[in-house]
């Protein structure tokens, strides 16, 4: 099982190779050590700094996964999530895949995801990533969804594309009654499209947007963060009548 070691000012490295030193900014860690060390024991660098090892998660490999377009911030994804009511029995469809990151997150939740990726480029990364994390339950195609889904019936259809509006008839085809249908855009001039192309076959329900500020909170010290996480994009849902 892979470890993840961490500093208690929470810097965090991902060991994988059991047999191999880790070689870090505050001094080298031996293999030998953390193969050793229970989740919660403390290791020590040459240099004398402690480690905290645990045993690494989904989401510690996640924070890693490689990168080409942006991918959906968890702030939003979690928004998705609890408003679509997403759960271990819910089926996905995904129109722009990406870099994988939504895809792969849902995949974690969800019975199935099946995910849409017109460009080779993103497609290569994304299925790297869902090799990366070990997903089996996502499945990818590098396939113009304007061409329509092939699944039927799904719980929710979620349309990554700058041009989402063109989507909604495919959308409506594969989603159950109920079904939602959520599109993300990073402009008001796509979330207004999107709306005013929804039939009467759609009950639009809201758009949001979430801003995200940490907090520093060092004993009675507590003020935000000078970098907060602004605007990433708008989320549109509607159901499926």
């Amino acid at each position: 099982m892979s470890k993840l070691i961490a500093t208690k000012d929470n810097w965090t490295f991902l060991v994988k190779d059991p047999d191999k030193d880790v070689h870090t900014n505050f001094g080298l860690i031996k293999a030998e050590d953390i193969k050793k060390a229970k989740a919660g024991e403390i290791v020590k660098s040459n240099k004398g700094i402690e480690f905290t090892v645990f045993d690494a998660d989904f989401i510690d490999f996640y924070h890693r996964i490689k990168r080409g377009p942006q991918i959906i911030p968890r702030k939003d994804i979690g928004l998705i999530i609890a408003e679509a009511g997403l759960n271990k029995n819910s089926v996905v469809i995904e129109s722009g895949s990406g870099s994988g990151g939504l895809g792969c997150f849902l995949a974690k939740i969800c019975k199935k995801v099946y995910s849409y990726e017109i460009r080779e480029d993103f497609y290569n990364i994304a299925k790297k990533n869902v090799e990366y994390l070990g997903i089996k339950n996502l499945s990818l195609k590098n396939r113009d969804a304007k061409e329509g889904f092939s699944e039927k019936n799904a719980d929710t259809v979620i349309l990554d594309l700058p041009d989402p509006w063109e989507l909604i008839e495919a959308a409506k085809k594969s989603l159950k009654p109920g079904g939602f249908l959520i599109s993300y855009s990073p402009t008001i001039p796509q979330v207004m499209d999107f709306v005013n192309t929804l039939d009467e076959s759609f009950a639009y329900l809201k758009t949001s947007e979430i801003i995200e500020r940490e907090w520093e909170v060092k004993e009675r010290k507590v003020r935000p963060r000078s970098q907060a996480i602004g605007h990433s994009g708008f989320i549109t849902f509607a159901r499926k009548l």
